[in-house]
């Protein structure tokens, strides 16, 4: 952990030697989501209600995905751009340095200019929280800290999935991004708006569901949620075990690509 926050601080440094470049690039990344939050404000001012949800309840899960998609970005960069790592050979020198290849990999790249996503996702939180009549106890604060949490290891694992098939095709496949801004964009809006098969891929197979839907229905004290509901975040993580698996088995199956 002393080794990854050395990565954090360093890189931090370097990237605030240029401010005026960070900060427009930290406006840009803002006003990306910005432009579809106002799409969705624009769709319940035509519609009011999407299913059973009002708007003040899409915005905090709104909120909560992209808080944890700007999280991941910033902090699991290097499993996103890995493709050029493994093309460029740079994977050979990684393999030979004393320190385990996941931690290297996260080290590799930070990109603080992806938190404009999360200061419009705190905004957001912080108005939705504002006008909603939650009931606030300690266990749904804690829920909600989960679900940010949570849900920035399930796209760090998402990341990582996409990152391992670089062994074996050596560029990143086009087809991980429905899984990563896919399923954010899907997400954002609570997940029994969809079909019942596509609530249930995303619960028990990529579990967004467990890190937005179901606790979100806990916060609101939705009719059939219950207290467990609000701990099912820390299972969504069980989802990072094979990830890791997968990612130790593409290492071992490596082969160099040159220089």
């Amino acid at each position: 952990m002393n080794l990854y926050l050395r990565y954090v601080k360093m890189v931090f440094r370097c990237q605030m030697q240029y401010r005026v470049s960070f900060l427009l690039t930290m406006l840009a990344q803002m006003l990306i989501p910005f432009s579809v939050f106002a799409g969705m404000l624009l769709l319940f001012q035509r519609f009011h209600l999407l299913g059973s949800w009002q708007v003040d309840e899409v915005m905090l899960c709104f909120a909560v995905i992209h808080m944890a998609f700007a999280l991941s970005e910033c902090f699991a960069r290097g499993f996103d751009m890995f493709a050029q790592v493994v093309s460029q050979g740079e994977f050979d020198r990684i393999l030979v340095r004393p320190r385990g290849t996941v931690l290297q990999v996260l080290g590799a790249r930070f990109e603080f200019s992806r938190m404009g996503r999360l200061c419009l996702s705190v905004v957001v939180m912080g108005i939705a929280v504002s006008r909603l009549s939650i009931a606030w106890n300690p266990l749904k604060v804690l829920s909600l800290v989960l679900m940010v949490s949570c849900g920035t290891l399930v796209f760090a694992g998402i990341f990582m999935l996409a990152a391992t098939l670089c062994f074996w095709t050596l560029q990143g496949l086009e087809v991980v991004n429905i899984f990563t801004d896919g399923g954010r964009e899907m997400a954002q809006y609570p997940l029994d708006i969809y079909k019942k098969e596509i609530t249930r891929f995303f619960t028990f197979v990529i579990p967004f569901g467990m890190v937005n839907y179901l606790p979100l229905r806990y916060l609101l004290d939705r009719p059939g949620s219950m207290a467990w509901h609000a701990l099912l975040p820390l299972c969504a993580t069980l989802f990072l075990v094979p990830c890791v698996l997968l990612w130790r088995f593409g290492v071992r199956r490596y082969q160099s690509a040159g220089s």
